[in-house]
């Protein structure tokens, strides 16, 4: 099957935005389903709902371009509930794999949320943490399972998990899923499944290699695209400052030190290094920051995102690998301490903040040898960012504030010391002729 990239990226038609106007009993969802969109306060379906929801109950496969901030989530999570709660055979029959742990446990989460009027078993396993719980939820047998590839792959390889009876497979944020070098293991994967199932496809952009895969995991698929592969919100207020790399740390500090409105603040480093070393000089200057990359245990990121979402961190300092798994409301300004060098990554970044209609700001440090990223990025969004120039420069080295003392003189004509070895380095002394 080939698939036309030119189609993944068109913008919605004025009949599919009309669409949008449906209500979630419009969308064919059962009346638990719906009552629990309401206790989340959800009005009406996004694009991007209105588009999936209907094409994923009547069992079709479905390509979806979508950012991240969309509802997509909600998209594969409602037709899915509604489809096991038709039965209540006690095995896997969904798999949801995903490319991150946080991404995972948000997906847990809206499983939790949306099915809580329905009695559907659903679990959630990732590395980075013991699998002792895991193994428990397992034995529970649920209907609906949540994955990363390594873990999947693990726990299958133990015999503790089975996907022989899968009928719904739903792979999210594909292109992540290929960026962070996952292809052999979702082939893998796939390779396990039945051949008999239906299979919802999600990217935030369709890059050649995911158009690629797509072709070879869906079948006459519904193609879905509601936004162009990589566009930026506009209710977000962009900017770039021209600054030298050994100052970003006191640019940093002096915009979250006069900025009083900046109360949840996301942090975008290239390095975990780098992320850990600005998270400690934040800290110092008293404000409240942690960090959160691939080398912190799980418990430490589920910390970290916790105290981020419930306002005792002001400041989270990030490295990609979580850019798609932080789902937090109300983050007020999106800081790129370090410019990606892949465009791409610039759009998943920024989308942190000015969700849902809501306001935000995204401001970028570029120093000199990040300009060429800079001009990649605004060829892709096809917009140039404002930019200013910083007049903050790099703190000082520390200069000791005495100088050494100077080497006392020495006499010439003194006769050297003689130095007085340790008696256990002395050569021993024998008298006569040794034997």
């Amino acid at each position: 099957m080939s698939i036309d990239i030119a189609a993944q990226v068109a913008v919605p038609t004025q009949e599919a935005r009309q669409v949008c106007a449906l209500s979630f009993a419009d969308l064919g969802l059962a009346p638990p389903l719906v009552r629990a969109t309401l206790d989340e306060s959800y009005s009406s379906p996004s694009p991007v709902q209105s588009e999936v929801v209907p094409h994923a109950l009547a069992g079709r496969d479905v390509l979806a371009c979508a950012q991240t901030g969309t509802g997509k989530t909600a998209a594969f999570v409602l037709p899915i509930l509604q489809m096991l709660s038709k039965t209540n055979e006690a095995t896997i029959r969904a798999l949801v794999l995903t490319p991150t742990r946080e991404l995972a446990a948000q997906i847990k989460e809206r499983a939790d949320a949306y099915g809580r009027h329905l009695n559907v078993g659903h679990a959630v396993i990732y590395g980075g943490v013991s699998q002792y719980r895991q193994e428990k939820a397992l034995r529970e047998r649920p209907s609906l399972l949540i994955a990363t590839p390594g873990r999947l792959l693990d726990l299958i390889g133990q015999r503790l998990v089975s996907l022989r009876d899968v009928t719904h497979f739903v792979l999210d944020e594909a292109d992540r899923m290929l960026d962070m070098g996952f292809i052999h293991d979702v082939r893998r994967i796939v390779a396990m499944l039945p051949q008999n199932r239906q299979t919802l496809f999600f990217s935030a952009t369709m890059a050649p290699e995911v158009v690629k895969l797509a072709s070879t995991l869906l079948k006459n698929p519904v193609r879905v695209s509601i936004t162009p592969a990589v566009t930026t919100a506009p209710t977000i207020d962009q900017s770039v400052i021209f600054v030298t790399k050994p100052a970003k740390k006191a640019l940093l500090q002096s915009i979250l030190e006069e900025d009083a409105t900046a109360e949840r603040v996301l942090v975008f480093t290239r390095t975990k290094v780098g992320a850990n070393r600005l998270s400690e000089r934040l800290e110092r200057a008293g404000i409240r920051t942690a960090a959160i990359h691939g080398n912190k245990t799980q418990g430490a990121r589920e910390r970290a995102l916790a105290g981020f979402k419930n306002g005792l961190t002001r400041v989270l300092v990030a490295t990609d690998i979580a850019a798609r798994g932080i789902d937090v409301d109300g983050v007020s300004l999106v800081v790129n301490f370090d410019i990606p060098n892949e465009p791409e990554s610039y759009v998943h970044r920024i989308g942190r903040t000015g969700r849902a209609g809501a306001s935000g700001r995204a401001i970028s440090f570029c120093d000199p040898d990040e300009r060429s990223f800079l001009a990649d990025i605004e060829r892709l969004i096809k917009t140039r960012i404002p930019s200013t120039k910083s007049d903050i420069v790099a703190e000082p080295l520390a200069i000791a504030s005495q100088p050494p003392p100077p080497a006392p003189l020495r006499d010439a004509t003194a006769k050297p010391e003689q130095q007085r070895m340790p008696r256990r380095f002395r050569p021993r002394r024998y008298r006569g002729v040794r034997a």
